[in-house]
């Protein structure tokens, strides 16, 4: 048998083959679906006074947005960190994130439901929901 010595770069394109077979095999879940996902690694990482908003008809940016609040800047990364690291492994796409490193403010961006996670002083400043719930309720 031949032994296989992988350079850095192969590596790398056989690990996006095998990420390319994966998305390609698992059909994009309706927004509804992935809402309901976020919602619970949110409820499982202990994320509080998570609030949903329905987007539909209101912008075209996404059919939902989430905004989550997380006791600490190490909580807040990791909130994103495992939501991210959750829908790569259940249904086999990333999503782009914003603001990681400082942890204030993250924002999580999977298409079709933007979550927001904040810390609580940072929330409070910028009030992001009320901008879009109008006379809407939140669940």
């Amino acid at each position: 048998m031949e032994d296989r010595v992988l350079s850095p770069e192969s590596e790398a394109t056989d690990a996006a083959d095998r990420g390319a077979a994966v998305t390609a095999a698992q059909p994009r879940p309706s927004s509804d679906e992935l809402l309901a996902f976020i919602l619970s690694s949110l409820d499982e990482d202990k994320a509080e006074d998570v609030v949903q908003i329905d987007l539909r008809g209101k912008t075209a940016i996404g059919d939902h947005m989430v905004v989550a609040t997380g006791r600490s800047t190490r909580q807040v990364s990791a909130l994103a960190v495992k939501l991210t690291e959750r829908i790569k492994q259940e249904y086999g796409f990333t999503c782009k994130t914003e603001g990681r490193d400082t942890g204030d403010w993250v924002l999580v961006d999977t298409g079709d439901v933007i979550v927001h996670v904040f810390r609580p002083e940072v929330r409070e400043f910028y009030q992001i929901e009320k901008m879009w719930l109008g006379g809407d309720s939140a669940v």
